[in-house]
């Protein structure tokens, strides 16, 4: 429920601030003296579109606050713990937008700051304008189906949204079945491509640090003369020539080994020399067995040269080491086993999209039947609400057709159907309704849907515009009925309807230096007889529109004592 309403700088309005109550408010005054205004600064708190044209002449900003009387909704408490918002129960609920000349929308709920789209979720819980153009929604056939689904129950709403969970996994295994179907040739290149390459890698036979070893190989092999030639040399040096090094460290150990005995420093030196003398025993022999062993291998090095060559080709293509190679063969592998598997994963994915799809269209069907008896009770609850809205020759019924694919909300499309005059048959809403039937309609509907929808305020913008007399006085009585489920402002020009409502507020425009500003007052129940004989009589309030008022009042239990 909207509590409080504060406006600042809003086209004609300086400054406002309002309270409101539980009930119906009624907003009346001459026409152009700015009730819609009010309901305009009521929809861009909840939301709306706005524009920098909203901002008073020669104003900075605009800025609008609304106190609401949190409801008792569980999705909406969901939805403000979604976005950050904090709240006690029993804390009210504070809503502020400003627009800025620069085109700048700043909007906070509970100090929090909100994007437009985010705020317009929460004031959707809220608020719900119904004005002279608002009612169009009617005309609007694709609503109709979702105006059938507010009319169902708790156990309709859990089908409803189990069935849209299953169409939104339907609609994602769909999107993947198309996408592997259109990408079947590229997927077939990329195929033969890995295929290629996983068998150019296994043919390879790679090893990890094999190329330094043949690195060291080949430059052995390539070397080999000059091998030869060097322990060729050392091995005669050592061992075949007369009075080799190692004949003459021999006797120079003979010489020494007769005075080491004599000073402790000449049997160190005895000792490093024999120490040499048998490393170079060793050293004579070892090259000996190399020189044993060396063979030159001319085929051995060609197959060497090759191998290398193919690492070289290999590391080029797919990576700079067998490492990374290898990881590489892997890789394509694992992408390999998938792509293997692919037909008969899109073969499996065919099938449980097939299986998803009936169980879709067993939920549809479902959903349909349900629909079908909400349809009857709706059309019988709307023809009793019209009846007392004077259009009791009115025949109203829901059509059903079934559309070609499934979509969100099952295969149902549904359209109102309505025949305002005995005789005529039923025809589409949108080509038969009058602005007044729609009126009327819209009341209908409203009446029926209120406690349903769970909505705190709901505002009425001169729905009653183009009718009068005893229909006029029924629009009254069905306003004030949902004004006993829903809080309702209701901007009006009928005295019917004003006569009605549990409070009144007279909105004026007036001059002062120059500027036009509109004032709005809450009228006491004295006022109230002066602002209905007003509108009884539009120019000249009469003793006799003095007296009709006070019967309109007196029957809507609302006149002035004495």
């Amino acid at each position: 429920m909207l509590l409080e309403l504060t406006i600042e700088n809003f086209a004609i309005i300086a400054s406002l601030h309002l309270n409101f109550h539980q009930g119906m408010t009624a907003l009346t005054g001459e026409t152009g003296a700015g009730k819609s205004i009010i309901i305009d600064a009521m929809g861009l708190l909840a939301g709306s579109r706005g524009s920098v044209d909203y901002i008073r002449q020669g104003a900075e900003r605009c800025r609008l606050e609304g106190i609401f009387d949190l409801p008792e909704q569980p999705e909406l408490r969901l939805l403000l713990d979604e976005l950050g918002v904090e709240s006690e129960p029993g804390d009210p609920l504070i809503l502020q937008r400003d627009i800025l000349l620069s085109g700048k929308n700043i909007c906070r709920v509970n100090g929090r700051s909100m994007n437009l789209a985010n705020l317009r979720r929460i004031g959707n819980f809220l608020v719900d304008i119904q004005g002279q153009n608002e009612h169009q929604e009617l005309l609007q056939e694709e609503q109709h189906l979702s105006l059938i689904d507010a009319f169902g129950d708790t156990s309709f709403q859990k089908l409803l949204d189990q069935y849209r969970q299953d169409y939104v996994a339907f609609r994602e295994l769909e999107k993947r079945v198309h996408k592997i179907q259109t990408n079947e040739q590229s997927f077939v290149q990329r195929l033969d491509m890995l295929r290629f390459q996983q068998e150019e890698i296994a043919q390879a036979q790679l090893v990890p640090e094999e190329e330094q070893t043949l690195e060291e190989e080949r430059s052995k092999l390539a070397n080999y003369q000059k091998i030869v030639d060097s322990l060729g040399q050392s091995h005669q040096i050592l061992g075949e020539s007369d009075n080799t090094p190692v004949d003459q460290v021999g006797a120079v150990i003979g010489l020494l080994e007769e005075v080491a005995y004599l000073d402790g420093e000449y049997g160190d030196i005895l000792e490093n020399l024999q120490s040499a003398y048998y490393l170079l025993q060793d050293a004579s022999g070892g090259i000996s067995r190399q020189l044993d062993f060396l063979e030159l291998d001319e085929e051995r090095l060609e197959t060497v040269t090759q191998r290398l060559e193919l690492i070289r080709q290999l590391k080029r293509k797919y990576g700079d080491s067998i490492e990374k190679i290898l990881r590489y063969y892997e890789k394509i592998s694992a992408e390999l086993a998938d792509y293997t598997n692919s037909d008969n994963q899109l073969e499996q994915l065919q099938q449980e999209l097939d299986k998803q799809e009936q169980h879709l269209v067993q939920q549809a069907e479902q959903l349909h039947k349900k629909r079908k008896k909400l349809a009857h009770s709706l059309e019988q609850v709307i023809l009793k609400e019209l009846k007392e809205l004077y259009m009791e020759n009115t025949q109203f019924a829901v059509s059903f057709q079934k559309s070609r694919h499934l979509t969100e909300n099952g295969f149902d499309e549904v359209a109102f159907y309505l025949s305002a005059n005995p005789g005529e048959p039923l025809r589409p809403l949108v080509k038969v309704a009058s602005g007044g039937e729609l009126s009327r309609i819209l009341l209908a509907l409203k009446t029926t849907f209120s406690q349903n929808q769970g909505i705190t305020s709901i505002i009425f913008d001169e729905v009653d515009t183009g009718v009068s007399g005893r229909v006029a006085q029924a629009i009254a009585e069905k306003i004030a009925q949902i004004a006993k489920n829903s809080q309702v402002l209701c901007i009006t020009h009928l005295p019917q309807v004003a006569a009605v409502a549990d409070y009144q507020y007279e909105i004026e425009k007036e001059v002062d230096k120059g500027r036009t500003h509109t004032k709005v007052q809450p009228l006491t129940p004295e006022k109230r007889v002066n602002e209905i004989a007003r509108m009884l009589s539009g120019a000249e309030v009469t003793p006799l529109t003095i007296e009709h008022a006070k019967e309109l009042l007196s029957m809507a239990g609302h006149l002035p004592k004495a």
